[in-house]
């Protein structure tokens, strides 16, 4: 696959990562994996053919990780798209890995953390990664503590040249200052949705400051957003509550990306069609109202 994806619009535009401009309706490979992020998908050719649809349809940011399978997504995107389109940035993360048990231990020490870089590198067949980023916390959320000595090793990687971009996931807001202090970041990684809106103040100023937020689970970590305002407004459009969620993340900030995941070609096909519906101000405000019944507005 030699050619440079096709100009479709997608919702929300584009943004800049550190110079790479990449749609912010992206595509997370999680869901390829087998069942629990285990394994190789069910589907071999339909895994694939998702993956060809999404640059077909003009996607140019894909977000994934050796941990997912581990291994399976990464050597799916490099047997669907490689060599890969001049436009498409593949962004990983490591601080990881997987154990016998499905659960996701850290992985931060600085022989991990190399390990697991080149580990990608391998795998997507690539000499250089666009964007790694740090995970941190666990599977409960972000846990406070330095990220010195783990960010540096990546800093270290990126000075020899294997890492162009990075940045942080499921981190604190005093952990993200702390990686800016270290080096500069492009990209912040954490759960947030109409329902889980903890760092709304964070997100805005990261929008001033030119760094993307990815939320990640944007709809809810698949359940909490069951709302009757919500539903209201989904029917009030006439479209899904799925798709007033990703267009709701959309309007919220011009640097937030989009990165939902899918095994199926019509699946993904309707969430950007979703992701693209039109909220009036009104429809807005009852959204809002969701995270502020939450009580984490900030």
């Amino acid at each position: 696959m030699s050619t440079d994806a096709p100009a479709v619009p997608l919702p929300g535009g584009t943004w800049s990562l550190g110079g790479l401009p990449v749609t912010r309706f992206g595509y997370g490979a999680m869901q390829l994996a087998g069942p629990g992020v285990m394994g190789p998908p069910a589907d071999r050719d339909g895994a694939l053919a998702v993956l060809r649809k999404a640059i077909e349809l003009g996607i140019t940011h894909i977000d994934t990780a050796d941990a997912y399978g581990p291994r399976v997504t990464n050597e799916l995107i490099r047997e669907a798209l490689h060599p890969y389109p001049a436009s498409l940035h593949i962004v990983t993360k490591v601080g990881a890995h997987r154990d016998e048990h499905g659960g996701w231990p850290p992985a931060r020490r600085p022989a991990d953390l190399r390990r697991a870089v080149h580990d990608n590198l391998e795998t997507l067949g690539l000499e250089r990664l666009d964007l790694v980023n740090l995970r941190l916390g666990d599977a409960t959320g972000p846990q406070p503590g330095s990220l010195a000595e783990a960010f540096g090793t990546l800093v270290e990687l990126q000075h020899q040249g294997l890492i162009r971009h990075l940045g942080v996931s499921n981190a604190t807001p005093d952990q993200v200052a702390e990686a800016r202090a270290i080096a500069p970041i492009v990209c912040v990684q954490n759960m947030y949705n109409l329902a889980h809106r903890h760092d709304d103040r964070l997100i805005d100023v990261l929008a001033g400051q030119g760094i993307a937020y990815v939320p990640f689970f944007p709809l809810g970590g698949f359940s909490p957003l069951q709302s009757s305002g919500l539903s209201a407004v989904a029917t009030r459009v006439g479209t899904t509550p799925m798709s007033v969620a990703l267009a709701w993340l959309l309007r919220r900030s011009p640097n937030i990306l989009l990165i939902p995941g899918t095994s199926s070609v019509a699946h993904l096909t309707r969430n950007i069609a979703g992701a693209g519906i039109h909220l009036s101000e009104d429809d807005l405000a009852e959204l809002d109202k969701i995270g502020s019944a939450q009580g984490v507005a900030g």
